[in-house]
């Protein structure tokens, strides 16, 4: 699994859908020098885990909006299929209401560059390339800051949904630490103690 923090986020321009718009040419380019961006992939449209996500996404969109987020999600699904689950009432299954953008990565090109695309090109006994697995995204998850720089990152298997609320807790901790330097211990909440490093590398807390 490749780190991508401290990295610039892997560019790439394609078709995503917004409510009921499909966009010819997304590309998260557009947020640079303006918005943080948590870009999050997730394995398939019109499945279980998968809208317990991005349902919980468009609840807390408000939270994401006042930090000054953009939220996106993307999974290997077409453009059509994106907009036919958004169109579709949540009691039947869909995520009518998702106000975010989705990416249509079909050629699987985006989850390769950010390196959650489970499954696998092997070569058979007769030389043929062929899919072991199936290509779909894992569960990634980048922070990525106003300079487009992945600062944080992380990747569940496909059985194991994320929490929103450790997303916002990092989200958080990286605006504090741009703002007063001060660098953020284990388990901490926008409001707690956080600590500086002395001269000679030790860190102790400041108040409040």
């Amino acid at each position: 699994m490749a780190v991508l923090v401290g990295k610039s986020a892997p560019s790439f321009s394609a078709k995503a859908v917004k409510g009921e718009t499909i966009i010819e040419n997304f590309s998260l380019d557009q947020y640079i020098g303006k918005k943080y961006v948590v870009f999050f992939f997730y394995p398939k449209d019109f499945t279980f885990v998968c809208p317990t996500e991005l349902h919980r996404f468009q609840e807390e969109l408000h939270e994401f909006e006042k930090r000054d987020v953009a939220v996106v999600g993307c999974s290997t699904d077409s453009e059509f299929s994106h907009w036919a689950w958004l169109q579709t009432p949540r009691n039947r299954g869909g995520i009518q209401g998702v106000q975010y953008p989705l990416v249509a990565d079909i050629n699987k090109t985006i989850s390769e560059d950010y390196d959650v695309l489970a499954g696998d090109y092997v070569t058979d006994e007769e030389g043929n390339v062929v899919v072991q697995g199936e290509l779909v995204a894992y569960r990634g998850l980048f922070l990525i800051d106003k300079a487009g720089i992945v600062r944080h990152q992380v990747v569940n298997d496909m059985p194991l949904g994320r929490s929103i609320r450790e997303c916002l807790r990092v989200v958080d901790a990286l605006q504090h630490f741009e703002q007063f330097g001060e660098v953020c211990p284990m388990d901490w909440e926008r409001g707690d103690d956080a600590m500086v490093p002395d001269h000679n590398g030790v860190s102790g807390y400041l108040s409040k």
